[in-house]
């Protein structure tokens, strides 16, 4: 038989894109149309509800950047379509190939009722079926003309992501505003072919059943009367029954659909416009569910829950009963599908702590499953957490983005920092925005890496960040895909039962073992300096903020700020959401976080304040107090001690040294600045050893140009090596109270250094302030060490790990720039050197034969999404620490982000609670959230080895209780008088709730 396989499936496309699409609404009338712009931000819905409206004509231009215009449409339903299904068709302008990143709509009934989103996938509201005929329809929409910023042609610098740059030229065009029959014939026709053509698209033209397909749809294209599409649909879907009906292999692969709708909290737009992109897609999804019984949708982020129950009170009741229905999933259990590679220790445990109590106070329901499918890379410290968090399943996907290599896993158990395992999946469909295509299904089915072993996997079905979640179409697909012949087979289903499932069929799966790395968006932890020091310096204060509160608390009986600190947490976890503390939002998003965390700083240093002079009492004695969880100058960690003279009232000789610059030597350091303001030399008199590489200069500025392949904001590529400009030339150099001042010029940018010793100390501080101008550009601040290692540690949450410093693999090499904490510290046996830092997250390491050079990422200047960005003056705070352990360079990352607080009081402090072992860190002393008046201490061991110590609280104890991290006790931990007993295995974390004896 001669082919014609091409010629069917062409004539399959032109037909279906032609003749029968366009017959699902082939009948329809014209509703007349008003609008009204709303000035400025968006208003009340009552107030949009009840403004004025003016004529608009389909085809007029409507929407500024960022604006909100409301459309009131009206129509009478005419006579002769009674007994059929009606619905509004209202296109406010989309592109269909751009759901998420345009303008969308809500529709409203006249009583403010919501009734679903509008968006480019999901533009019809349904009228009536079957209606009676004279039907007045009357529907608002609040719509957004949200501008396209991630255009066609991606990347390119654009001024729409800032208001007052964005103008007020319109967006969109009115395209389509009618009443119009749905045929629900022609529209099953349509999925049956659809998903027909798709399948068949992926079997292979030697099988028998790619053809069985194509003669059916030849068949079916035959009984369609192309000018009577209506009156045929019927008997075309006939002859397709066959093969819909063949049922699928034995061995075909399962997938596990739920209905999903990744909803960045701010990316492309701000976060006020996340509020209404959520409730129109839990609106269609609320929906969706009434209409769909077999159907079941699940939504992560507590943060967008808490808007809707704020913002949308009608939508959110809507939420909820389909939560009891068991039908809407909470999933997830964080306050944000956060970041996690930069968030602290305590804020990545307290993610966990506001997400789950959120889902357990509004709905009763223990979220069992991590949901972080498009975070960039994942920390080693997350499989701990999510075990104490009472969760025990994680998904990711954004895993699948790597550029260098393959991961080599879909299904797997993820082992932390501790030890602690977890159950992971990774869904091969590639996508969390799957539209259960053919041609995604079947990619599945090829890229399942866990074939023989297991046959599950798992798709999140929907159009994401406001593009409407799961559409009717995706339903239609999976219930012809539920077991159907030469494909996977297809059905809605809750994560935690495919999770159930994965476990039981998969239990042996395989370990991977450390971070999840991304090998892509390495430039996040650089990105947006701003945002990144608001976020380090608000985590800190946090700490500071609950440990004086508390103290204050027992020993004065100072009023414990419960609700102004759960509302200052909730508000820097919202920050660390995955597109704004990586920098790769739009200028409006940082902009308005810059002035956030200075909102927040403020707040938090009045409620230190407070607790401080409670503390300190009536006095002219100066007392130090030290937040830090290490013991320094004499003063306890958590308490306070009048100050006393020490080493620092000792001063640090400095000389001239020979050939230019400074040589400044406090008896433990020596350290040698050259004519160029270059350190040349750190060297450890007291272990006879130079720490700069010979030859080389540390505190060397370097510059590169920064232009990566795409995504400018996140990505830096490892080409930006190749060219490398090395800021020597001093523009002025001087002795100034007590440290060296460093000026540099280049480009259209000054750098100002204070190089300080301090005396009694083992660290050389460097104070930078960069007034940086430069565009596409890179700055970096490079320590050549005279180390030879084939490992450097960097910090993580509740502890370290170890990357090479080496390329030898390809994984490896991918690690070209990687996230620290506080510290990276490299050592050899007996002896090592930190590199301690106030504020930046990014490094890379490289080394020759007898030198490791390890470099911090100050700044950068993208261009996409925010053509400004890191524009202005910036700080940074860092210190050279030469003979440190990891344990010293835990202490010293500790000390340059918590320095001491001086205040006037009378006597010292003594702290809540102590630890006897220094390898013991304790992160966080406060007040139970539930109020009761215990003490809730978290610890952990730092140095990755085990530790046997002892807690002893400075308060009459009456019980101690281990707690996951939620305090809610796992069990007792047996105190002896005021002490408790600890063993810790390596990185092990320890919550403990202390009750105080009542009086």
């Amino acid at each position: 038989m001669h082919s014609d396989r091409a010629v069917t499936e062409a004539r399959l496309k032109r037909v279906l894109e032609e003749r029968i699409r366009p017959a699902v609404y082939a009948e329809s009338v014209p509703l007349e149309t008003g609008i009204w712009n709303a000035p400025g931000e968006p208003v009340p819905v009552a107030e949009g509800l009840a403004a004025p409206r003016g004529p608009i004509e389909v085809g007029a231009a409507w929407g500024p950047p960022w604006g909100t215009s409301w459309f009131t449409v009206r129509g009478t339903v005419p006579e002769a379509w009674a007994g059929r299904t009606v619905e509004a068709v209202l296109d406010l302008g989309f592109d269909e190939n751009m759901p998420g990143f345009q303008c969308e709509g809500l529709v409203y009934r006249p009583d403010g009722s919501p009734v679903k989103g509008l968006n480019p996938r999901n533009q019809w509201v349904r009228v009536g079926a079957p209606v009676a005929g004279g039907e007045e329809v009357v529907l608002h929409i609040e719509a957004a003309s949200n501008p396209v910023v991630l255009d066609y042609h991606p990347f390119v610098p654009t001024r729409l992501g800032d208001p007052a740059t964005a103008g007020s030229e319109p967006q969109y065009r009115l395209a389509r505003m009618d009443l119009a029959v749905f045929d629900l014939a022609v529209w099953e026709l349509v999925q049956d072919l659809e998903v027909l053509g798709e399948l068949m698209a992926e079997l292979s033209p030697d099988t028998p059943r790619r053809w069985e397909i194509l003669r059916a749809v030849e068949r079916a294209l035959d009984a369609v009367d192309l000018q009577d599409v209506a009156g045929t649909a019927a008997r075309a879907r006939e002859h397709l029954a066959e093969v819909l009906a063949s049922p699928a292999h034995a061995s075909a692969h399962r997938i596990s659909a739920v209905g999903h709708a990744h909803i960045d909290s701010a990316w492309l737009w701000p976060l006020r416009e996340t509020v209404r992109k959520v409730a129109r897609t839990t609106a269609n999804m609320t929906a969706l569910l009434e209409e769909e019984p077999d159907f079941v949708y699940a939504m992560s982020q507590a943060q967008q829950f808490a808007w809707l129950k704020e913002h949308r009170p009608e939508v959110y009741a809507r939420v909820k009963k389909a939560v009891a229905e068991g039908r809407f999933l909470p999933v997830g259990g964080m306050w944000v599908e956060s970041d996690t590679n930069m968030p602290g220790s305590e804020a990545l445990a307290r993610q966990f702590v506001h997400g789950k109590r959120f889902f357990l106070e509004e709905f009763g329901i223990e979220t069992e499953e991590v949901w972080l499918p498009d975070t960039f890379g994942y920390s080693a410290a997350l499989p701990q957490l999510v075990k104490q968090a009472g969760a025990k399943w994680f998904l990711t996907q954004k895993i699948s983005w790597s550029q260098t290599n393959t991961f080599p896993h879909h299904t797997f158990w993820w082992e932390g920092l501790d030890g602690t395992r977890v159950f992971t999946h990774f869904p091969p469909i590639d996508t969390y925005n799957a539209q259960l295509s053919g041609k995604e299904v079947a990619h599945a089915v090829r890229n399942f890496r866990e074939k023989g072993s297991a046959g599950r996997s798992l798709a999140p079905t929907g159009w994401g960040d406001g593009g409407g979640g799961t559409t009717r179409e995706m339903v239609a697909r999976a219930k012809r895909l539920a077991d159907l012949e030469g494909s996977a087979t297809v059905v809605f289903e809750r994560p935690s039962a495919f999770f159930e499932k994965a476990r039981e069929e998969y239990g042996h799966a395989p370990v991977w073992m450390g971070e999840l790395y991304l090998e892509l968006h390495r430039a996040t932890l650089t990105s947006q300096a701003r945002t990144k020091q608001g976020n380090r310096r608000a985590e800190h204060l946090l700490r500071e903020a609950e440990l004086w509160a508390a103290t204050a608390a027992v020993r004065t009986g100072f009023r414990y700020p419960y609700e102004e600190l759960d509302r200052l947490w909730k508000t820097v976890l919202l920050h660390q959401f995955h597109d704004i503390l990586p920098g790769s939002s739009i200028a409006w998003v940082h902009r308005e976080a810059e002035r956030t965390y200075a909102r927040v700083a403020e707040e938090l240093e009045g409620i230190v304040a407070q607790a401080l002079t409670a503390l300190a009492g009536d006095g002219d004695a100066e007392l130090v107090f030290n937040a830090a969880p290490h013991r320094r100058a004499g003063v306890p960690a958590g308490g306070a001690a009048p100050v006393r003279p020490g080493p620092d009232d000792t001063p640090v000789h400095s000389a001239p040294r020979e050939g230019g610059g400074f040589v400044l030597d406090n008896g433990l350091l020596r350290v040698g600045i050259d004519g160029h303001g270059l350190v040349v030399s750190v060297y450890d008199l007291a272990a006879d050893r130079e720490t700069v590489a010979p030859g080389e200069a540390a505190n060397l500025l370097q510059l590169h140009p920064d232009f990566p392949n795409m995504w400018d904001a996140w990505d830096v590529d490892h080409f930006y090596r190749n060219t490398v400009t090395d800021l020597r030339d001093v523009r002025e150099l001087a002795w100034v109270d007590g440290s060296v001042r460093v000026v540099r010029v280049f480009g259209s940018s000054r750098v100002e250094q204070r190089l300080t010793l301090p005396a009694g100390e083992r660290r050389l501080e460097i104070d930078t302030e960069v007034d940086w101008h430069e565009t596409e550009k890179f700055l970096k601040a490079a320590f050549p060490l005279g180390l030879r290692s084939d490992r450097i540690a960097a910090e993580t949450q509740f502890g370290h790990l170890h990357r090479p410093t080496h390329t030898n693999t390809s994984w490896d090499a991918a690690k070209f720039e990687a996230c620290q904490h506080r510290f990276v510290q490299v050592e050899e046996p007996g002896w090592g050197t930190a590199l301690v830092n106030d504020a930046t997250y990014g490094y890379d390491v490289t080394r020759t034969a007898h030198t490791t050079t390890v470099r911090l990422s100050l700044l950068r200047a993208p261009r996409f999404p925010d053509p400004h960005t890191d524009q202005g003056t910036h700080r940074f705070r860092y210190a050279l620490v030469p003979g440190a352990t990891v344990g010293d360079a835990v202490r010293e990352g500790y000390r340059i982000n918590l320095p001491e607080r001086r205040v006037p009081g009378a006597a010292a402090v003594v702290p809540l609670v102590s630890v006897a072992d220094d390898a013991v860190v304790v992160t966080a002393v406060k007040l139970a959230d539930d109020g009761s008046g215990d003490v809730v201490v978290r610890l952990y061991e730092s140095r990755g080895g085990r530790a046997r110590t002892r807690l002893t609280a400075g308060f009459p104890l009456s019980g101690a209780v281990f707690c996951d991290l939620l305090e809610r006790p796992t069990g007792p931990a047996a105190p002896e008088g005021g002490d408790c007993p600890l063993v810790l295995g390596p990185f092990e974390i320890v919550t403990l709730r202390l009750s105080r004896t009542t009086e």
